[in-house]
């Protein structure tokens, strides 16, 4: 079974909850309408099924290999790849005058979605080129957006994010990576970067490091680190590839899954592409000294989103490829009486419940996450200061939810998949499992759970005081209102569910926020037990959105199947809708019981105790 992607879902989200057609109202995106989003994305649907998702399994089978300091990609990548930017997939969300298309970041999402659904170890390459690109929009110099970007939007090119040593994992304070300013304003790089990914490839004749390292006499900690761009092949003066920069890939690792994406270890400036000695791999400065981490964090934050996406993406492969082998697997019969037989496993309601908890976490965070993006071109593109501060926010609020939910619910959802399969799902020829071992590292990179949750805790709520969660929550009682002004008996249990799900969040966020200093009740606050509750607060968050969207495309189902609306389509979205209320958004008031009353047995036991 291929993968089909579901672009009918992918537009009603678009339409209906994230507003295509008002994101074709900003400047700059008028011709970014609901029209010009499908045809995109029926574009996109037939390459990432005819081209991408046939090299998911090979990729697996037979992953990425290292020898005599080269990597060789999976048989068929390489030739995907020219076809992939020879598409302009690439540039899709990148300025024109750069050579990209310039469409808002909401049609890039759900292309990305079907690229990481059709192929996650492919797409983990123009991913991270997307972030390289991002930040020299952001911090890069005129001559250096014009010499890389567009080699990079045509696929000439590729990038890599270099952040983590050996020593220095998410303590990025622990750099130890140097640069030595040398004549002409190059500087030289010194030291080893780990999980590296696609730093070593033979897809693109160049690679574009982003490498965060010290500058002598640079401050301690986070304050002291720059940012670089160490190319792979020094240009020559037109542009041209010239010699070999000092920066070589040691080795790549063997992984639990993604294994086609080659993850490298790469050594800076220890002479060996420069015979003679220790030269140092030319580096040149992005923006200031010092303001690497600032700069690296644009970047950090467009592949959090990102990996959010890929965690949809994997659970909709992992849905896809359980209902077909639920729909063809016979076993036992019906409970219900209604063969007399054995019957397809999709008739037992235990089947039903497995599909439908997979089928309902998907489309919730699809959802999020396409809401999320549609701020996130208001935030830039709006010609109201206010209104692009207001979705600036907004997005920023989102950015751990689709990152630190949707990829925890990949996780079930993948886990879920192989259960379905039941005992074929533990063999790897039926193809389950490797949607498991993929999904497994969603929920680690770009910052793990918890450092979502730290960053949701402490910049997204406490900064603020909880203003913008209490404004997200005011927002979510309207909806509830909505509901309940319907009148029918699904928006009613909807309506019972959200709005508890918003009392359990704003419970929490009081909590937060006094715990963290920022209220007269504990002025000191008391951050081991605020803490200790981050991931569920993370996820009482999350889910509380996500229920929100699923409401909302509940109300738009039902307006539309009154009118006579693909009918199928909307009852389909109602029930969904209804399903993830009693099942999933259901759990909001435990996990604020854990976060508000459950932190002292956390921190209680006593270390030597473990």
């Amino acid at each position: 079974m291929t993968y089909r992607a579901p672009v009918k879902d992918m537009l009603f989200v678009m339409k209906e909850l994230a507003g295509i057609d008002a994101v074709a109202q900003l400047p700059g995106h008028e011709e970014a309408g609901y029209d010009t989003a499908a045809a995109v994305l029926e574009e996109c649907a037939r390459f990432t099924g005819d081209v991408l998702a046939p090299l998911n399994r090979e990729g697996d089978i037979s992953p990425s290999s290292f020898r005599d300091g080269r990597v060789s990609t999976t048989p068929g990548f390489k030739e995907a790849f020219s076809q992939f930017v020879a598409g302009g997939w690439q540039g899709l969300q990148h300025p024109a005058e750069f050579g990209g298309q310039g469409l808002p970041k909401l049609i890039h999402s759900a292309c990305a979605e079907m690229v990481n659904s059709a192929n996650l170890s492919f797409a983990l390459c123009p991913l991270l080129t997307d972030g390289a690109i991002e930040a020299l929009l952001t911090a890069g110099t005129d001559a250096q957006k014009a010499a890389y970007i567009p080699k990079m939007i045509d696929g000439t090119w590729t990038g890599s994010m270099n952040l983590t040593e050996s020593q220095a994992g998410s303590d990025l304070s622990l750099v130890r990576t140097r640069a030595e300013p040398h004549p002409g304003g190059s500087y030289r790089l010194f030291g080893t970067k780990i999980f590296i990914t696609y730093g070593e490839h033979d897809m693109a004749e160049n690679i574009v490091h982003l490498v965060l390292a010290r500058v002598a006499g640079a401050p301690e900690g986070v304050k002291g680190i720059s940012l670089f761009i160490c190319p792979k092949v020094l240009a020559k003066a037109d542009g041209s590839p010239g010699e070999r920069n000092d920066v070589h890939c040691v080795s790549i690792e063997h992984k639990l899954g993604i294994k086609a994406s080659p993850t490298a270890v790469l050594q800076y400036g220890d002479g060996i592409t420069k015979p003679g000695g220790a030269a140092g791999a030319v580096g040149y400065l992005i923006g200031a000294e010092n303001r690497g981490l600032e700069y690296m964090f644009i970047m950090m934050n467009a592949a959090r989103f990102g990996v959010g996406i890929q965690g949809i993406a994997t659970a909709e492969r992992a849905y896809q490829k359980a209902v077909a082998y639920a729909r063809e697997r016979v076993q036992s019969r019906p409970v219900d009486g209604s063969l007399n037989k054995a019957a397809p496993i999709i008739h037992h309601p235990d089947v039903r419940r497995m599909l439908m908890t997979m089928r309902a976490h998907t489309e919730a965070c699809r959802a999020m996450a396409y809401v999320a993006a549609a701020a996130y071109d208001a935030a830039h593109a709006h010609a109201d200061a206010e209104v692009r501060k207001q979705n600036h926010a907004f997005y920023e609020f989102m950015v751990p939810l689709v990152k630190g939910l949707a990829t925890e619910m990949s996780l079930e959802v993948a886990s879920v998949g192989v259960q379905v399969h039941g005992g074929m799902g533990f063999i790897e020829e039926t193809g389950a499992a490797q949607y498991l071992r993929d999904a497994r590292i969603l929920t680690i990179y770009e910052g793990t759970t918890a450092i979502q949750a730290n960053d949701f805790v402490g910049r997204k709520t406490a900064r603020d005081g909880g203003a913008t969660a209490r404004a997200v929550a005011a927002q979510i009682e309207a909806t509830v209102a909505d509901l309940q002004a319907s009148g029918s008996a699904d928006a009613k249990a909807v309506a019972k569910r959200l709005g508890a799900g918003r009392r359990a969040l704003l419970d929490a966020v009081d909590f937060v926020v006094a715990g963290s200093g920022g209220s007269g009740k504990e002025s000191k606050g008391d951050p081991n037990a605020v803490f200790a509750g981050s991931v569920p607060y993370l996820m009482l968050a999350g889910t509380v959105v996500a229920g929100w969207q699923m409401a909302r495309a509940l109300l738009v189902a039902e307006k539309r199947l009154a009118a006579g609306d693909d009918a199928e389509f909307m009852k389909a979205k109602i029930t969904t809708a209804r399903f993830f209320a009693d099942h999933i958004l259901v759990k909001a008031p435990a996990l604020r019981d854990s976060i508000v009353e459950g932190a002292e047995p956390v921190t209680a036991l006593a270390l030597e105790a473990f």
